[in-house]
């Protein structure tokens, strides 16, 4: 039975403020406050909230015919508990309907895999725990940052346990063959990939609204149609996108959510389904292994990572913030951390691309991608400095380790000489008995 497979994506971006290089070692804090809230604030109200609740009112009326699969960045899920708690009951709404599935991702939604595997797989699980500790879910399926997967990457998510991946079906990748099967990892076969229909998947959240697009107004008998015609072998429809798609891309004025609305009615009419990756992964068998030599992603039409690597300026400060990754892997300073997440993420590099894109690219305060790059630098600048302030240059990595070991490990022994202290003073302050038992119980014999 042909199924669809329907997946969003929910990232928040923080903005960084104007800093000056005069700034570095005199202000530590990066970011513009009233952005983030305005932000956060104006997506959710045209977007998740609307948005979501469509979903949950789709899941109820289907009767656990319709599922949805969601991945939430770290930093957006922190996001929305400070500035949009509404949206956070929303997902328990959707999660208390049994219709949705969320997926791991990395806390940053940063580009880690490409860069320090440790760094990569720390903040994965942290999402992943992250996830279990709001909603009660384990994710059981990874979602790299903007579906970027190679074999290398996908054999760092297998070995953390994952038992599927989603990622981009490119067309440099599979050829003549189709993105609607199952496909598994070359490097770690018993990981299976769901490749995004990236046609279908633009459809909906790139030319919906389109009016000068062949295919418009699009209704969703037709659109479930286009999937009904598809060889009967292709069995799995993957369809991927933003969920800021639903009222930010295609604004809510073009009845977006309406054609949402349609498409279990539609599906079921033509015998089509849905599903959770899960769902399927665990039904379906893999058809042959996907050979993914260099990276790949969902953006542009390269389909590549050549959007926050592909210049000089972007090597530069993506080399420069990695050269101090296993500082911050074994560091406890929770600034420190925070700090890490939020310059981590791929957009503060997406902002200094030369390229030209299709889909016009907001730079926020930026004039131009050497703006971009000029202020991210100053704050790399006094981040680097605070990083070597905690641990010198002049420390080696592994005498470092050791040293922070040690420490970790006179703690836990201060904690368990603690404890048999207090064992000790309960023992002391424990009232005693006039006699022992032994005599009282000859006293009773006698």
């Amino acid at each position: 039975m042909r199924t669809i497979c329907l997946y969003f994506e929910i990232h928040q971006i923080i903005h960084l403020k104007r800093y000056r290089f005069f700034d570095i070692g005199t202000s530590h804090y990066y970011y513009d406050d009233y952005a983030n809230e305005t932000a956060i604030t104006e997506v959710a109200e045209r977007s998740y909230i609307p948005a979501l609740t469509t979903l949950i009112h789709m899941a109820k009326e289907a009767g656990g015919a319709f599922k949805v699969a969601l991945s939430i960045s770290g930093v957006a899920l922190e996001q929305l508990e400070i500035h949009a708690p509404v949206v956070i009951d929303l997902l328990h709404q959707l999660n208390d309907t049994g219709c949705c599935e969320f997926l791991a991702e990395p806390y940053s939604h940063g580009l880690s895999a490409l860069a320090n595997e440790d760094c990569f797989k720390e903040e994965v699980m942290r999402q992943a725990d992250k996830i279990m500790l709001q909603f009660g879910k384990q994710p059981k399926v990874f979602r790299n940052s903007s579906l970027i997967y190679s074999d290398e990457i996908g054999a760092m998510v297998a070995s953390m346990g994952f038992k599927g991946m989603l990622t981009e079906g490119a067309k440099h990748i599979l050829g003549w063959k189709s993105p609607h099967y199952v496909y598994h990892c070359n490097q770690a076969p018993a990981l299976k990939m769901l490749l995004r229909d990236f046609k279908l998947s633009d459809d909906i959240s790139l030319r919906f609204s389109n009016s000068e697009w062949s295919d418009y107004p699009l209704f969703a008998d037709k659109y479930i149609g286009w999937i009904s015609a598809l060889p009967p072998e292709e069995q799995v429809i993957n369809i991927f996108m933003e969920l800021s798609a639903l009222g930010i891309s295609q604004p809510l004025s073009s009845n977006i959510l309406e054609f949402l609305k349609a498409l279990p009615a539609c599906a079921k009419e033509q015998g089509i389904t849905f599903s959770t990756p899960t769902e399927i992964i665990t039904k379906l068998k893999s058809v042959s292994a996907i050979d993914v030599p260099y990276p790949i992603s969902w953006v542009d039409e390269e389909r590549d990572t050549s959007c926050w690597l592909g210049n000089v300026m972007q090597r530069e400060a993506f080399n420069k913030l990695y050269s101090i990754a296993e500082r911050v892997h074994i560091c406890d300073d929770r600034h420190i951390k925070q700090d890490w997440d939020y310059l981590q993420a791929s957009n503060n590099f997406r902002f200094m691309t030369t390229k030209n894109s299709v889909i016009a690219l907001d730079r926020g305060i930026y004039e131009s991608p050497y703006d971009a790059f000029t202020n991210y630098m100053n704050i790399l600048g006094d981040f680097i400095k605070r990083v070597q302030y905690l641990y010198p240059v002049d420390i080696e990595d592994e005498e470092l380790t050791a040293l922070l070991t040690t420490i970790h490990n006179q703690g836990h022994e201060i904690e368990d000489l603690q404890k048999q202290v207090e064992k000790l003073q309960a023992k002391l302050t424990k009232p005693k008995s006039d006699k022992p038992k032994s005599e009282k119980k000859k006293k009773t014999q006698l």
